[in-house]
């Protein structure tokens, strides 16, 4: 949680009222969450505090996300924009961000994301290694068994799509997918760093 700037560095002659506009993103799942707005003592108690605070334009006062609900937005990194007159928060919600109990206040289809906290899930269990969870039990038996699965999905999603049956495909890679996830994290490695690897190819 390492804010790269303070709040002098924002160039707020475009914004209104001076207030620096703030979109909030999930951390795991990179869904846009909320915009808020942030004045200089909203953004130093979001810096000091680690629970992102916003200045009320309507009520003319400063508010916690989540001071009446719970449902705080926990701090993990600040970005500005090009022209430093935006900021950008990733963030760990604490419960549904929207008033109406969605995870977002934007209408966004609900799988957006799903993959990245599906990979957090799994890491949680692996962490935690609760009983009767399957994903526990995969841990429990080892890479080469991990391994096996990955390698029998990945045939039986090749089978699926030579026979040219798309539903079946879709199935099979789904659970190609979830655990290639789990061999990942028994491997000490996440999708941040699957999508490093692709960029560093791709350059």
């Amino acid at each position: 949680m390492t804010p790269i700037m303070n709040f002098n560095d924002f160039n707020l002659d475009k914004c209104a009222d001076r207030l620096l506009p703030v979109i909030i993103q999930d951390n795991v799942t990179l869904k846009v969450l909320m915009l808020g707005y942030m004045n200089r003592e909203a953004f130093d108690k979001t810096v000091s505090t680690g629970k992102v605070t916003f200045y009320s334009r309507t009520r003319q006062t400063l508010w916690t996300k989540g001071e009446t609900s719970g449902h705080f937005l926990l701090l993990n990194d600040m970005y500005s924009d090009c022209d430093n007159d935006t900021l950008l928060i990733k963030a760990t919600p604490i419960g549904p961000t929207c008033h109406r109990g969605t995870e977002s206040c934007f209408d966004m289809p609900a799988e957006e994301g799903f993959i990245r906290k599906l990979s957090a899930i799994v890491q949680g269990r692996h962490r935690e290694m609760p009983e009767n969870s399957y994903t526990t039990k995969l841990f429990i038996k080892g890479v080469k068994k991990i391994a096996q699965k990955v390698g029998e999905e990945a045939v039986e999603s090749a089978i699926e799509a030579v026979d040219g049956n798309r539903s079946r495909f879709l199935y099979e890679s789904a659970d190609l997918i979830f655990h290639t996830l789990v061999l990942l994290e028994q491997m000490g490695y996440t999708l941040a760093d699957v999508e490093k690897e692709l960029l560093n190819r791709h350059s």
